[in-house]
């Protein structure tokens, strides 16, 4: 992080132009509104200016995502702003064309978009993009049509592959989505003058942690019936394990574009704890190394609310001062980037070191004043992803539960999966996980808007692994995951000297099944010592993904288990970094459930979101040196 925040103070008022409706080239009109630097009279300011564009499904409108932070911060410092609702969203027509991130036209509609703006007589021929998830998507594909008034992006939490880490991951479905349907469901212009249909989505999203065991959907029989096109999505997500050509569409599957990618500065910035953190690495990655324009990365301890957030705790996890960002930071670091690239003004971000990410680790390891725990960390800066002195080292699950730096020779361990008793998702990496806050429940609901009865039903963050009655699948007498005879764990004895991993991350292990189809799940922790505080020591999550059996030689085609086969199985997590320090242990956890983080699976083998009942799956990890079941962790040498 820069030290002294960027600045440069305002110069301009602001006059606002609402509701333009600018024509795409199939005679769509989407609803933009500009903001313009005004003179003290009111009037806009005379002459060019560049623009800073962003294109949204949440509401152009919204104060908190785009007035306050977007227009009300660039357009006084010299810059127009637009802002506009996505085709079917909002006030822009389209109806029935929205079809959450899998619109066909997302791409052609930001470059009809920004040619309309280049040709206004109030903009000096340079855009600049900016925006979140969604509005990042927008800008990446926009991106890959090379329009020519585009000069510079800011990429937020954007998930580059839909199939890989945001709607499905390792070939199950990412249950996150399913629950954002609703969320974009709730307001879709189609059924604003249906009240009964609104409120079948209300009441979907306010029993959401009910709904969810449900599973599988079945075509018009579920509450996103009345969305005919987002219902659409729905089954995609749920059905489609296999890679076909709808996930590969451009707008879905990113990574697979970069080579049409404009050569243009880019920043992309995520969260250990954003879903889309592998995504964001692999984009900077690739464009790093194709691109002749700088391109920049910065990650830190933050969920997917990102930097935007504030605060320097994450859930149950203070990560001290350094991780405090908020718009505060935000606005600062993303107006000296576009201050350079639209204005021509010498901020010094050409010459910035290409990577920073944030080192989590090195605190005291006791609760704060706020009763979160110390976790700590720090910024690093390095010229590429991963840094140099990022060293794969592996890491064996031996005999006992011990986490071994050499190859075990053990025997096998075996656990049931219950599919009508999952591993309870405790915390972690998820997006749009959300329930609404019902009447009755504390909360005057007369005066706030559905958006603002919104809470996390998984919280996007590090918890304590620890079951409690207000999380979705926990169960009296509300035991540590590691005490279930499910969870297989695996640790290091307390460390002797801080290990410090910066990097991808990757396990491979060994299993059978009496099942036709079953999952692996692997999480890596990190373990705090016991205090007075935390008697059993603090279990903290640092990453988690999963593999579903069927696809375990690819997603091109489906291969169920025999029963009894040793099949070898490899598992990507997301890249992170961590500082274990001295004293702690290194823990992965092995289980075949993770819910509701992951839909659960039956174990039957039947077509993917159309099972009719559920079995018991007894599944075994082997250990042995023929079976060397073992993760590889980016320890940082030197």
């Amino acid at each position: 992080m820069t030290e002294k925040l960027y600045s440069r103070a305002p110069s301009f008022g602001v006059v606002v132009s609402e509701d333009v409706m600018v024509k795409m080239a199939d005679g769509i009109h989407l609803a933009t509104d500009i903001y313009r630097p005004a003179l003290p009279d009111g009037s806009p300011a005379p002459g060019k200016f560049p623009v800073i564009f962003t294109r949204t499904s949440y509401d152009k409108s919204n104060p908190v995502m785009q007035i306050g932070p977007v227009a009300k911060f660039f357009t006084p410092r010299g810059y127009v702003t637009v802002v506009q609702d996505l085709r079917g969203r909002g006030l822009s027509e389209g109806h029935g064309q929205y079809f959450h991130v899998a619109n066909v036209r997302e791409g052609l509609d930001g470059v009809d978009s920004l040619a309309w703006i280049a040709s206004q007589p109030w903009c000096d021929g340079r855009v600049g993009m900016v925006g979140s998830s969604h509005s990042g998507i927008v800008q990446n594909v926009a991106a890959f049509h090379k329009p020519p008034s585009l000069k510079a992006l800011w990429v937020d939490v954007c998930p580059t592959s839909a199939f890989d880490w945001e709607a499905r991951q390792g070939g199950a479905q990412a249950l996150q989505m399913f629950a954002a349907l609703f969320l974009h469901g709730w307001d879709v212009p189609e059924i604003q003058n249906d009240p009964a249909a609104k409120r079948r989505i209300e009441s979907a999203v306010e029993n959401m942690r009910s709904l969810l065991p449900t599973g599988p959907w079945k075509k018009g029989q579920n509450p996103l019936s009345v969305v005919p096109n987002l219902e659409q999505v729905l089954m995609r997500y749920q059905n489609n394990g296999i890679k076909d050509d709808w996930w590969n569409m451009e707008v879905l599957e990113h990574k697979a574009h970069f080579d049409r990618f404009a050569d243009i500065p880019c920043v992309v910035s995520s969260g250990w704890f954003d879903p889309f953190v592998a995504d964001v690495a692999g984009q900077y990655q690739a464009l790093s190394k194709r691109l002749k324009s700088p391109q920049r990365m910065i990650v830190g301890p933050w969920g997917h609310a990102g930097m935007r957030a504030g605060g320097s705790a994450s859930i149950e996890v203070d990560f001290g001062p350094g991780a405090d960002w908020g718009y505060r930071v935000y606005n600062a670091e993303r107006l000296r980037w576009f201050d350079k690239w639209l204005k021509d003004i010498d901020t010094g971000v050409e010459r910035d070191v290409p990577v920073r990410y944030f080192e989590m680790g090195g605190g005291t390891g006791t609760r704060t004043r706020r009763r979160h725990l110390d976790h700590g960390g720090v910024w690093r800066a390095a010229g590429q992803w991963p840094p140099t002195g990022s060293t794969p080292t592996t890491f064996y699950l031996a005999a006992d539960g011990v986490l071994a730096t050499a190859p075990a020779d053990a025997a096998p361990i075996s656990w049931t999966h219950d599919p009508d008793h999952p591993v309870a998702t405790i915390g972690g990496a998820v997006a749009g996980f959300l329930e609404w806050v019902k009447p009755g429940e504390g909360m005057d609901l007369s005066y706030v808007s559905p958006r603002a009865r919104m809470r996390s039903l998984v919280p996007d963050g590090p918890m304590h692994q620890k079951e409690r009655p207000d999380q979705v699948g926990s169960r009296p007498p509300y035991p540590l995951l590691a005490e279930r005879p499910d969870v297989l764990v695996f640790e290091t004895a307390p460390l002797k000297e801080d290990v410090v991993i910066a990097g991808p991350i990757e396990a491979k292990v060994w299993v059978a099944s009496s099942a036709l189809d079953t999952d692996v799940t692997v999480k890596l922790l990190d373990i705090s010592p016991p205090t007075a505080e935390d008697p059993a020591g603090f279990h903290m999550l640092l990453c988690d993904s999963i593999r579903r059996l069927r696809f375990r030689n690819g997603y091109d085609k489906e291969e169920l288990l025999a029963p009894g086969e040793i099949v070898e199985v490899t598992v990507e997590l997301p890249p992170l970094s961590n500082r274990f320090k001295a004293g702690h242990r290194i823990r992965v956890d092995i289980a075949s459930s993770n819910f509701p983080r992951f839909d659960i699976n039956p174990g039957t083998g039947e077509p993917l979101g159309r099972h009719t009942h559920k079995v018991k799956a007894r599944n075994t990890l082997h250990l042995d040196k023929k079976h060397p079941s073992h993760i590889v962790l980016p320890v940082m040498k030197g």
